[in-house]
């Protein structure tokens, strides 16, 4: 039987550092709305404190976890263990999206020291934290980051990528406000 805490214990910090990929949960208010699930990667989740996580929302295709945080806060992050024992720790919360033409993004990039941009920062205040046994989670051998999104935001100047996101990244597969140009 799974644990459930209310803030981040030391055991659960340091299992949490040693993981490489993470998936973020989120959904619309609508019932008839799409529920999405992201895998996520690269050195861009950031413990705060025990009851405070940030990750880097580094960007994609698609604009659904930001949304849905927009429209309603509910968050869900998951961590599972590839090597070593068996687990899955859980991480509930209230999100709040900083993005990058938000008043305080650039103090909140510097959490992530490697990355010069990034679509958002996604600050998560915890509710709960759960773990769990993950006996099905399978073994898998970490062999890397792929390069391809750092490479593509490369080829792009800051003022270029920044217009790509707003104009790529508006709105929802539901039809949710994504990013909004500034005034």
């Amino acid at each position: 039987m799974g644990k459930i805490y209310d803030h981040i214990p030391d055991k659960i910090e340091a299992f949490i550092k040693r993981q490489k990929m993470f998936f973020v949960a989120t959904a619309p208010l609508s019932g008839d709305g799409h529920i999405n699930t992201s895998p996520k990667g690269y050195d861009s989740f950031k413990i705060i404190d025990d009851k405070t996580v940030a990750y880097l929302d580094y960007g994609g295709s698609g604009i659904e976890t930001h949304a849905h945080v927009l429209e309603n806060g509910r968050i869900t992050i998951m961590f599972c263990a590839y090597e070593g024992k068996a687990d899955i720790m859980r991480l509930y919360g209230r999100g709040e999206v900083c993005a990058f033409y938000d008043e305080g993004f650039a103090e909140k990039l510097a959490w992530f020291p490697d990355f010069d941009r990034a679509r958002a920062i996604i600050t998560v205040h915890l509710t709960r934290v759960t773990d769990s046994c993950g006996f099905a989670v399978p073994f898998y051998d970490y062999k890397g980051e792929r390069d391809q999104l750092h490479r593509s935001h490369k080829n792009k100047t800051i003022e270029d990528w920044q217009e790509y996101r707003l104009g790529k990244n508006a709105e929802s597969i539901d039809g949710l406000p994504g990013l909004v140009r500034p005034d």
